[in-house]
């Protein structure tokens, strides 16, 4: 069965990634086919909540980090369905001065998104694909509110392990950087391959396969391909509970190792203050 949201269709029998993750971090807005997705994923490997929380928790302490080095303008591509945490929520309650485009593929998420901020003028939601990043960077709405003449922060969070090598995600990556001024950021988080590869934990991966967007998984030289033009900062790619992490961050560590995900936060322009050179500290292919 498939119903109308706003000019988009979603098939109500098939999951979507966005609404499994949403299940996964506690959230109420999925669907029981969701449910069986994420339920299947536990059983195969029970750490994958603390996973999507070590990835969430990741992204907030990306954007605070973002906050301080002066950024005021976010770009949330791959967005997901509103939880506890968002972007904008962090951003406002530091700089209530700064806007932030949400973006994402599910309609599901986008109509939930617009519900949480409508009426909120420092914001905007769009329905959009991140293989074509151009659609996006010439929205209206972005363009209303996102000035690319500025330094802007571009949140790719959870979401480049959904793009195929077919769909060159590298070079999705090179069209963002080349829209972006110097100063600008990219915030990346990656699942990657376990150092012991079981049985269970690619039958995990397999339930993605369900969904519209199978996941990708990529070693860190991969993942560090991937963001040709940005200079990493420090502590350069590490896994999500590794980079930079506060008393949440730590309990996270040791617990995630089967379900890795790679973060890195790299800034476009010169190496600037804290950016690694060479091979990203603290990480090694298939980390």
């Amino acid at each position: 069965m498939e119903r109308s949201v706003g000019s988009a269709e979603f098939d109500l029998y098939k999951p979507s990634a966005s609404r499994v993750y949403d299940y996964l971090l506690g959230g109420s807005h999925n669907f029981e086919v969701d449910r069986d997705v994420a339920r299947q994923m536990l059983r195969l490997a029970p750490e994958a909540a603390q996973a999507a929380a070590a990835n969430r928790h990741f992204m907030a302490r990306a954007v605070r980090y973002l906050i301080d080095r002066g950024l005021r303008q976010f770009l949330d591509i791959g967005s997901g369905i509103p939880t506890v945490g968002n972007v904008h929520e962090i951003v406002h309650r530091h700089a209530p001065d700064s806007r932030v485009a949400y973006v994402d593929i599910d309609p599901v998420a986008v109509m939930h998104s617009q519900h949480i901020l409508d009426g909120n003028p420092r914001c905007a939601v769009i329905e959009g694909d991140l293989r074509e990043p151009l659609s996006i960077l010439h929205d209206p709405q972005v363009r209303g509110l996102i000035d690319f003449s500025q330094p802007v922060a571009v949140l790719l969070v959870a979401v480049l392990h959904f793009i195929p090598d077919e769909a060159s995600p590298a070079g999705i990556l090179t069209q963002l950087h080349d829209a972006l001024v110097p100063g600008s950021h990219v915030v990346v988080s990656h699942a990657s391959w376990p150092p012991d590869t079981t049985v269970a934990v690619r039958q995990a991966r397999q339930t993605y396969d369900r969904t519209h967007t199978p996941l990708i998984l990529r070693t860190a030289d991969e993942v560090t391909a991937l963001l040709q033009g940005f200079d990493l900062v420090e502590p350069g790619l590490v896994t999500v509970a590794n980079w930079r992490p506060d008393s949440e961050a730590q309990m996270y560590r040791n617990r995630t190792d089967r379900l890795p995900a790679l973060a890195g936060v790299g800034v476009r322009g010169g190496a600037g203050p804290g950016a690694v050179n060479g091979r990203p500290s603290g990480a090694s292919a298939g980390s």
